[in-house]
């Protein structure tokens, strides 16, 4: 179809979703970057940095020339009034090269189902550009760990002698965790593992917003966040130490004692809210490739957890004027009665 023609087809409900939340996640991630920026020391992360925030201003300039040819409004989203760059240093340079690993792994995810979701040639072309751009963002953070030593690799298991077939349902186990459990499948132990890096990095990440938040409320829903990390972290871990594995390193030492703030309390309660829903479509993907039923009542529970923990964050941001309402269609009864 003529390049033209297709661009006169209106977006779709879920191309505008996506561009829209890219637009969010890509100005808040600039800002945490300049800040980055200003502090790191290490040529090998400040140039994985350089890299990341050159990819965010492009993503920024495309998803604006988007919206303007639809004559659809530029999001608020993320300013310099956000971010001080020239506030002390709150983390280490190690933990901005874990930031960008996870950083890495979260744009792989959300942009490829962005792709899988768009229909427009040049809205995928966008994305698949992304893909291709954060891949290599991914790798050059991954690589930078492994050459200094920070990369700690998921738990090893015993190669099997031979393929084997389920013979009986003690395999599901049950859901009151009761009773003999079969040993952990590598697919359950690689997402037990994933799941404590991830905490252990939003706990610290967490720890350090908890020491610069400007409000009292702020501070207090950070420092609950870090506790629950901590608690998830525990939980995860001991599943992996029962069956003698070793579980991920925690990076709070990377948190320096700061209490000056490089960003504001609405960028800080936004990312946050952006790692609990990660946090949650991580636990679902892991409870519904986890066969052991205590393993998925586990995830469920939690899931749970996170999501009163995400109720009250988002009531702290609509109570400040902190919460941005994504795109939505008219309210037809509403219309319909004016």
């Amino acid at each position: 179809m003529d390049k033209d023609r297709e661009r006169s087809i209106r977006l779709t409900s879920g191309e505008i979703s996506n561009l829209w939340t890219s637009y969010m996640n890509d100005t808040m991630a600039a800002c945490g970057i300049k800040y980055f920026l200003a502090k790191v020391e290490d040529a090998q992360v400040k140039s994985v940095l350089e890299y990341a925030l050159e990819l965010s201003h492009n993503h920024v300039k495309r998803i604006k020339q988007f919206f303007s040819e639809e004559q659809f409004p530029i999001p608020i989203g993320f300013t310099e009034e956000d971010v001080e760059a020239n506030a002390p240093r709150l983390y280490s340079d190690k933990f901005f090269l874990l930031y960008m690993v996870n950083m890495g792994r979260f744009g792989l995810s959300s942009y490829s189902i962005a792709l899988s979701t768009s229909s427009r040639a040049d809205i995928r072309e966008f994305y698949s550009e992304c893909i291709a751009s954060t891949t290599e963002l991914f790798n050059k953070a991954t690589e930078a760990m492994q050459e200094k030593g920070l990369h700690v690799r998921p738990p090893s298991i015993p190669t099997p002698s031979q393929a084997e077939m389920v013979h009986d349902q003690s395999f599901f186990g049950n859901f009151l965790n009761i009773g003999k459990k079969r040993p952990l499948l590598a697919v359950e132990i690689n997402n037990l593992a994933y799941n404590i890096e991830r905490n252990t990095l939003g706990k610290s990440l967490i720890m350090g917003f908890s020491q610069v938040a400007q409000t009292k409320e702020v501070r207090q829903y950070f420092e609950r966040g870090r506790d629950i990390a901590q608690k998830h972290i525990e939980i995860f871990s001991e599943m992996l130490t029962n069956e003698h594995l070793q579980a991920p390193m925690t990076w709070d030492s990377e948190v320096t004692d700061s209490t000056t703030p490089p960003f504001s309390d609405k960028l800080m309660m936004y990312h946050v809210s952006g790692l609990i829903a990660a946090g949650m479509g991580q636990y679902g993907m892991a409870a519904s490739t986890s066969p052991r039923g205590d393993l998925t009542a586990m995830y469920a529970r939690l899931s749970v957890e996170l999501g009163d923990y995400a109720n009250d964050g988002a009531n702290i941001m609509i109570q400040n004027g902190w919460l941005e309402k994504p795109p939505q269609t008219v309210d037809r009864e509403a219309l319909a009665k004016a």
